[in-house]
């Protein structure tokens, strides 16, 4: 309950800074910053507020009971993955300056996703990120190239330097996303695998004090006895007087 309260109002504090003013208006004065600023601190804010009320969630995915809506995360990440894809749309972006009704919806929807990628990503395991992010990041990617080729501007609300500005910056992005979860992935396998071999809870011992216990063990083992194997016949009769 202690951590609870310090995440939640981290996120409430978070996300009322980005639908208030000035902080509201600024960020959204600038593709750049409504898009790769604005919607990052909004997911944020969602996962936050999601963590100060996921205690018991935590405690039910440690015992390996998971919802059934939300078997592996898949529904979360899905949910995440609409909502982000429908954000690059730039119909949608003019929208969300001009109309409040778009933009209330735009701040919910982002809210949730942040709430559900919380919710899911650890549940997923690797191969499921893995193809959560093999469709998340390639988009990302062909929408900065559309972005940067485009002739015209695509937001009517904002200039075509800052559209290919933003671009860029979505290429770089999901490249670097896509870098970091393969460096954290290959580190989370070489654990397991560290894990796997040694156990999680193996201490290996001293030398000096496995060095008696290896020696009884090299012997037989403290109650090894030296067995008689019965002669043969044959032998046995020749030495008969």
């Amino acid at each position: 309950m202690m951590r609870a309260r310090p995440r939640f109002v981290a996120g409430a504090v978070l996300a009322a800074g980005c639908v208030s003013w000035p902080l509201h208006d600024l960020l959204e004065a600038g593709m750049a910053t409504h898009m790769l600023v604005q919607f990052p601190l909004l997911l944020l804010a969602g996962a936050l507020l999601h963590a100060s009320r996921s205690t018991s969630g935590d405690a039910r995915f440690a015992s390996g009971d998971e919802p059934a809506w939300n078997r592996l995360g898949i529904a979360g990440l899905v949910f995440a993955a609409c909502v982000l894809a429908l954000g690059m749309i730039p119909r949608l972006l003019d929208l969300a300056l001009v109309d409040a009704r778009v933009e209330a919806a735009k701040i919910a929807a982002l809210l949730a996703a942040g709430a559900a990628l919380h919710a899911s990503w650890r549940r997923a395991g690797l191969v499921v990120q893995g193809f959560f992010l093999g469709n998340v990041l390639p988009m990302t990617a062909v929408v900065g190239m559309l972005y940067q080729d485009a002739p015209q501007r695509l937001c009517n609300g904002y200039r075509l330097d800052e559209q290919v500005l933003v671009g860029t910056l979505l290429v770089a992005l999901a490249v670097a996303l896509a870098l970091g979860w393969l460096v954290a992935a290959g580190i989370r396998m070489h654990r397991a695998e560290n894990i796997g071999v040694h156990g999680p809870d193996v201490a290996l011992p001293s030398t000096c004090a496995s060095a008696p216990r290896l020696a009884a063990f090299t012997a037989g083992g403290p109650h090894h006895e030296e067995r008689s194997w019965p002669e043969d016949a044959s032998t046995t009769t020749s030495r008969r007087p």
